[in-house]
């Protein structure tokens, strides 16, 4: 065996160009896919681990973009997580061979290229890896599904409709300082034991029924994914599920879930997220997985187009300094917790084409304006700033702040440089 069979055969991957092959990866394999990725196309990548699992796995985040490793203003970022049910693993291998079409088509394809380099994607191809460990090859057991302290993490999350008393382990930690750490807009996770898109609410109560703000851009994220996909769309029944008409459904009205990531995106990150089942069986055989693979290639891609959506911009103060944690919400869709633009002052909110008015306040100053959201074929979403004329002592009390912030930044490269 050759220097390069060798290294393919340690890395899970065949001698045909080095190429990622259609079949199981442990965690061992995956991490190691993952860094020889990272080295080969360090220009548009960045890899890191977000935390540990119980018993010590590394959770890996492979970034593509076009600055990979930290986030440029007006970049959005959007994320895909797999396999958080250890024992549901096609969309795990899904996510590699999405990492090796995404790099290997950058600068050779044009819509792949544009996505790179307005996009800051991450992908995290198991939270789940000691799940995944335990797992067996069973269609419809629940070996492995949770994990090694045995909580499953897609009731673990903080609800915002139900106290949820489990103890928030790590995996489930280390997702939710991601997300709090990270400017996410757009995001999906994947399951296996169903064949549909399913989107918020995925829990509900007296003062809040299963729709959401959102509820017409979400609907339109599960269609696009299912359209999208060789079969899904046609509502594909497996056994003990139910027919979902166009392969979409609304996750309460399916079956209630409380401590959801889904909902902890939408309602705590501001981040649009839906769950996709990507299979009847939960582990089938590797011999399926080239087929997987087609049919949901065109649908993976599609939906990272959809970040682009609606309006995105900055709130400003009166001598131009971003204002942070002002709240930019559309008229007549409040979200539970209020969207607030991050620390550059940035906003995004995902919406259909249409006119809207979008209101943004802060300390007890408020503007409104109407925006006209068309439909765009490239990726960029409407770009419209506001600026707040907020009182004297608040803009001197944020000047000050800001200055103080750029000196902190200053003195952080002298000291690094």
């Amino acid at each position: 065996m050759n220097w390069v069979a060798t290294c393919c055969f340690f890395l899970g991957v065949t001698t045909v160009l080095c190429s990622l092959d259609f079949t199981y990866h442990d965690n061992k394999a995956v991490e190691n896919y993952l860094k020889a990725i990272n080295k080969n196309y360090s220009s548009i990548t960045y890899l890191h681990s977000i935390g540990a699992s119980v018993a010590g796995n590394q959770l890996w985040v492979l970034v593509i973009g076009l600055h990979p490793s930290h986030h440029m203003i007006g970049i959005p970022e959007m994320k895909y997580v797999a396999n958080m049910h250890g024992n549901e693993v096609v969309g795990r291998e899904l996510m590699l061979h999405l990492i090796e079409y995404l790099v290997t088509s950058y600068k050779t394809d044009m819509v792949i290229s544009q996505l790179i380099n307005n996009t800051r994607i991450h992908i995290m191809p198991s939270m789940n890896p000691d799940g995944f460990d335990a797992s067996v090859q069973d269609c419809y057991g629940i070996i492995g599904r949770t994990n090694k302290n045995g909580y499953d993490l897609n009731r673990n999350f903080p609800d915002a409709f139900d106290l949820n008393p489990n103890p928030i382990q790590p995996e489930t930690r280390a997702v939710m300082d991601w997300i709090n750490n990270e400017n996410f807009v757009l995001s999906a996770n994947f399951h296996g034991g169903a064949v549909v898109a399913s989107y918020p609410y995925d829990n509900a109560n007296s003062e809040n029924n299963e729709i959401s703000p959102d509820n017409d851009f979400f609907k339109n994220l599960a269609t696009l994914y299912a359209t999208n996909h060789a079969n899904m769309h046609q509502g594909v029944q497996c056994l003990n599920t139910a027919i979902f008409p166009n392969g979409i459904t609304n996750g309460y009205l399916w079956y209630p879930v409380r401590g959801g990531m889904q909902d902890y995106n939408y309602i705590y990150g501001q981040c649009f997220e839906i769950t996709i089942e990507l299979s009847c069986c939960k582990y089938p055989d590797a011999s399926m997985l080239s087929e997987f693979w087609s049919e949901n290639k065109v649908a993976l891609i599609e939906y990272i187009k959809q970040v682009h959506k609606g309006v995105k911009g900055q709130v400003f103060d009166l001598l131009g300094y971003p204002i942070p944690n002002a709240i930019v919400e559309v008229k007549d869709r409040n979200h539970i917790k209020p969207y607030k633009t991050n620390s550059n002052g940035e906003y995004y909110l995902l919406l259909l084409p249409g006119v809207y008015t979008v209101i943004v306040s802060a300390s007890g100053v408020s503007t409104l304006q109407t925006v006209n959201i068309k439909e765009s074929q490239n990726l960029y979403a409407m770009k419209q700033d506001f600026l707040l004329h907020l009182p004297t002592s608040s803009v001197n009390s944020h000047l000050q702040i800001c200055t103080l912030l750029s000196f902190l930044s200053t003195i952080l490269v002298i000291f690094c440089t």
